[in-house]
């Protein structure tokens, strides 16, 4: 049967989660997840590469056929808004250079997709993650989690051709 490999990403600059699942149209099969780290000390320029570096490994490795991200939405802290959305704009390039789709989607489709309530605690979407995944633990850090879901939530909300 033929599968789509996604990647799942929750920006930031601090923790890059990212999820690689397979999907069939019916079940999702995790491949790979974790986050991509950098240290608070280390210069904004020198994380972005970092991240830079670490991202287009995993598209290397992966091979994804399509990219689903969160949207970005901030309130109050400006500076963070700026800084992440750089880091993400890194993580779209690594997709746009190697003509794979992005797709986004907010934290509330994702909650609605994976939970089926869109005001779903954090909880409750790290439990149906693990359980869609047949996962034995909720995957750690928190960021991989949410790129599951997120990866989660395109399988779930795409249509593929899987003939």
């Amino acid at each position: 049967m033929k599968k789509v490999r996604i990647l799942g990403i929750d920006p930031g600059y601090a923790i890059v989660g990212f999820g690689v699942l397979d999907y069939d149209g019916i079940r999702f099969t995790p491949i790979e997840y974790g986050a991509v780290l950098t240290d608070a000390g280390t210069p904004f320029p020198e994380r972005l590469r970092a991240i830079h570096e670490d991202i287009e490994y995993i598209f290397d490795k992966f091979s994804p056929e399509c990219m689903a991200i969160e949207r970005l939405y901030f309130t109050t802290n400006q500076k963070t808004a700026i800084d992440v959305a750089q880091a993400r704009g890194i993580t779209v390039l690594s997709a746009a250079k190697r003509d794979i789709p992005v797709s986004e989607y907010t934290p509330l489709q994702v909650k609605q997709s994976v939970v089926g309530y869109g005001k779903a605690e954090k909880k409750q979407v790290m439990e149906m993650t693990r359980q869609l995944l047949g996962l034995a633990q909720i995957p750690k850090p928190d960021d991989a989690a949410d790129a599951l879901a997120i990866a989660i939530c395109h399988g779930h909300s795409t249509r593929f051709d899987f003939r």
